[in-house]
């Protein structure tokens, strides 16, 4: 992998920082049924970690959303796709994505599952990236803080490439 720069969190780190969110979501959420929704393409890899580690029932629904496309940087353009048929009314809801940038996308996505009338509604990201925040987003579940470097692998990609990565990396500034 040439246009990796730096592993940030290995293989171990990340398993270790998904067992510790779990324990805490599944604490929080004792008693009851949960509903993740994975935000599509880059949270699938987190999603299927963390929901194997949760005790208790979940329900999983998936929605894809873009805003990134093949630059290192947001378009702020945020598209949604198969969102319509997710029934979240009166359920328990747990966003998940595995980086919170800008959180423009995060805001977007509490706007419209909020307006589904949820019993809750709230977010875990493995990663963020709070030098970066230009959303007011409040993000229950946190696993690592992320310095400001684009980075790829555990289910993200630049161009398409480096999801299957089992670390997490800060790409190359000159990469792509």
């Amino acid at each position: 992998m040439d246009d990796v720069q730096e592993i940030l969190f290995d293989a171990r780190a990340i398993a270790e920082k998904v067992r510790e969110i779990a324990a805490r979501i599944s604490a929080d959420y004792a008693g009851k049924e949960l509903v993740l929704i994975c935000i599509l393409k880059g949270a699938a890899v987190f999603t299927a970690d963390l929901m194997r580690r949760l005790a208790l029932p979940v329900a999983v629904e998936f929605v894809q959303v873009a805003s990134y496309g093949v630059s290192t940087t947001s378009s702020k353009q945020i598209v949604a796709m198969h969102d319509e048929e997710i029934d979240v009314s009166g359920r328990h809801v747990l966003l998940v994505d595995t980086i919170i940038d800008t959180g423009t996308t995060m805001e977007y996505l509490f706007k419209k599952f909020g307006a589904r009338h949820p019993a809750t509604l709230k977010a875990v990201a493995l990663l963020d990236k709070k030098s970066r925040r230009t959303a007011a987003v409040t993000i229950s579940y946190i696993g690592f803080e992320l310095p400001d470097k684009f980075v790829v692998g555990y289910g993200m990609d630049h161009g398409g490439k480096y999801r299957n990565l089992p670390y997490i990396a800060a790409l190359r500034s000159d990469a792509g």
